[in-house]
């Protein structure tokens, strides 16, 4: 399938969406138009007042969103709804003043990836009987990988975000190249670059800071492989297991087979997007977040007409599978009216107010009739591919300590590149770690 071009009015909707709560947001899905889907009849909780937090900056379009959702929850559960706005860089502190005992919410919105760390702190309401039945039975299983600890869940996935293959599109028709459809195809496409943009240009570049897991996930996850699972109380680590073994070794060799230098082992998406930005990068995985920077960054010399996106291509054919970002809605667990914030949850992440709050947003939705429509966006057709085979990182609290404060897997990753040792050693003393990190009380 041909990827069109991401037009530059294209890429601004698409930036400001998927770089959303999961991975630090500074901005908010936002949508229109009540629905009049019904979760609650009459005026069951009169007389009751919720607490909601919405997460960001109250934008008009975000605002018109949450005001219309507040006012069908009124009229539907004569309940009353407070909406407080929480700046992002306050979040963390506020959450972590409610679950020491001060003022907290009945319902909020939460970055999927801190689900684990707060349910560890008791922090939110169990609400597994809102998935199990309703519009949210439809949400994909995979997409519900951090919001369920232990059999239960936790909060409901509300709108979604993935990772894609950002490419030069001026250099692909240049040295004409066709998209990419298998993992031979791209080495082949990255070579080619190198060939003829410089041995000092990565073709594709290999990603080993704060947030390698991106990618080596992506590559593992499609080879069938996986972190570690949960068998009882206990993570059992897995990556030692062959199909692990073979994503980790399409991850080591893109630079052992010369995709991306050996000198630059360490760099993060950050570092790559500058090089990108100065012509020294042909292919790198990220989301649409980098393309107003990459413009700055490059003078106005590398914008929307120079770049589009396609989805990291698996080993056969199809996409590969994608880290599963986004925004849920939970119901916290002081919360003083939690039937009626079950009631409100149910209905904001029903079919109609949840594809709502993706897709006027820009964000991915979570029901996939709504992903599926998106394939006829040239903006969001390369992310919403990828997002529907999406998966999530370990469920668990410690899972930060073991990717970015221990580095676990990009340390291992550097001592097979660096010949200090095999692909079996290394992941071997890997997986002792994480299972040491992961169990850790």
């Amino acid at each position: 399938m041909r990827i069109a071009k991401i037009t530059a009015t294209t890429v601004t909707t698409a930036a400001l969406a998927l770089g959303l709560a999961a991975c630090g947001s500074s901005e908010e899905p936002t949508t229109s138009s009540p629905s009049a889907a019904a979760s609650a009849s009459g005026p069951k909780y009169a007389g009751k007042t919720l607490t909601f937090w919405r997460l960001g900056d109250s934008n008009p379009d975000a605002k018109k969103y949450t005001d219309e959702l507040v006012a069908e929850f009124e009229k539907q559960t004569g309940a009353k709804v407070n909406v407080e706005w929480i700046p992002w860089p306050q979040v963390n502190d506020k959450f972590t003043a409610a679950a020491a005992g001060g003022a907290g919410p009945d319902v909020t919105e939460i970055g999927n990836d801190q689900v684990p760390l707060w349910q560890s702190q008791e922090a939110l309401e169990p609400i597994t009987d809102i998935v199990a039945g309703g519009d949210q039975a439809q949400i994909p299983k995979n997409l519900l990988g951090l919001e369920t600890i232990d059999g239960e869940t936790y909060a409901v996935p509300w709108g979604g975000g993935s990772r894609a293959v950002l490419y030069r599109t001026d250099w692909f028709k240049e040295l004409k190249i066709e998209i990419p459809k298998t993992w031979d195809e791209l080495t082949a496409a990255a070579k080619k670059i190198q060939a003829e943009k410089g041995k000092d240009v990565d073709g594709f570049a290999f990603n080993g800071g704060s947030d390698a897991n991106h990618l080596l996930g992506a590559l593992a996850w499609t080879a069938g492989g996986d972190y570690a699972v949960k068998e009882g109380d206990k993570w059992v680590g897995k990556l030692t297991d062959p199909a692990f073994k073979a994503g980790f070794a399409q991850y080591t060799g893109l630079v052992t087979d010369g995709l991306s230098s050996k000198s630059r082992l360490n760099q993060n998406t950050t570092e790559i997007r500058t090089r990108f930005s100065n012509n020294k990068v042909g292919m790198y995985l990220t989301a649409s977040w980098d393309l107003a920077t990459i413009e700055e960054e490059s003078k106005g010399k590398i914008k929307g007409d120079k770049l589009a996106f396609f989805p990291l291509p698996s080993k056969d054919g199809g996409e590969a599978q994608s880290f599963l970002g986004g925004n849920d809605i939970a119901v916290w667990g002081t919360a003083k009216e939690k039937d009626a914030a079950k009631e409100f949850v149910k209905l904001a992440s029903g079919k109609q107010w949840g594809v709502k709050y993706a897709t006027d947003g820009g964000l991915l939705p979570v029901y996939p009739e709504a992903l599926a429509a998106l394939s006829s966006d040239p903006a969001q057709a390369p992310f919403a591919a990828a997002f529907a085979k999406a998966k999530a990182f370990p469920a668990d609290p410690q899972w930060t300590e073991a990717n970015e404060t221990k580095a676990v897997l990009q340390n291992a990753a550097r001592k097979v590149i660096e010949g200090k040792a095999s692909a079996d050693e290394a992941l071997a003393a890997a997986n002792k770690e994480l299972e040491d990190i992961l169990n850790a009380s």
